[in-house]
């Protein structure tokens, strides 16, 4: 079976959602099914980083992988997962960014689960691009692509098994990575790619992992 790009990266983006999440039980119960996921679409680059990440998740115990998490993402800003802090830090316009972010989920006809956190949360984001609206979606991870690869960029100074799992996230999209942190500033400074990648209409069938974000009718979480 011919799998197109397009559904490949929602597949990543879906696990990458997972992968990026505090660590607990019931991420270690999705490992495998998220390993089988990987598996179907094949050994591509994103695959191939993303799978690195789920083996050292299925081999480190939770607790230490529960310390790790706090001391890359929890405890350095410089490491935040909240993407408009990349672009606004703790200014005024950010409070409008998060705003927008709201928007483009209400405009897509879901419910959104926030969990407690920012509307820009990254693995949002990304799950939202997986099974909400892959087409708009896509468009706001090109549109944050600079704050994506000085993220990725940070984990990888930091030496974190969390890099693979960013590159893997910018691997879907259109464009080679900048190879250190001049180049993803010239990233910013240059705006997103705009050239179509084709995605395909969504359809749920075509993604085996399971959704946690519902559409309105099976809503179980408050709207954004």
């Amino acid at each position: 079976m011919i799998i197109s790009a397009a559904r490949r990266h929602r597949v990543v983006r879906q696990a990458a959602s997972w992968c990026l999440g505090y660590p607990d039980e019931p991420l270690l119960d999705r490992l495998p099914l998220i390993a089988d996921a990987l598996a179907e679409q094949g050994s591509g680059a994103p695959t191939v980083a993303l799978q690195t990440f789920v083996d050292h998740a299925t081999t480190t115990p939770l607790p230490a992988q529960q310390r790790h998490y706090v001391d890359v993402f929890d405890n350095n800003r410089r490491r935040s997962l909240y993407l408009s802090y990349w672009t606004d830090g703790d200014t005024r316009r950010r409070g409008e960014t998060l705003t927008e972010f709201k928007q483009h989920y209400r405009a897509s006809g879901q419910l959104v689960d926030l969990h407690g956190e920012l509307p820009d949360y990254l693995p949002l984001v990304l799950e939202y691009a997986a099974r909400v609206d892959p087409d708009d979606g896509e468009q706001l991870l090109r549109q944050y692509r600079p704050a994506l690869e000085v993220l990725r960029l940070a984990l990888a100074d930091f030496g974190t098994p969390y890099e693979h799992v960013l590159t893997a996230v910018c691997v879907t999209l259109p464009g080679d990575s900048p190879k250190d942190l001049a180049e993803a500033k010239r990233l910013a400074a240059s705006g997103p790619p705009t050239e179509s990648v084709g995605l395909e209409p969504y359809d749920p069938r075509l993604l085996p992992l399971q959704p946690v974000i519902h559409a309105p009718t099976h809503a179980v979480g408050r709207p954004g």
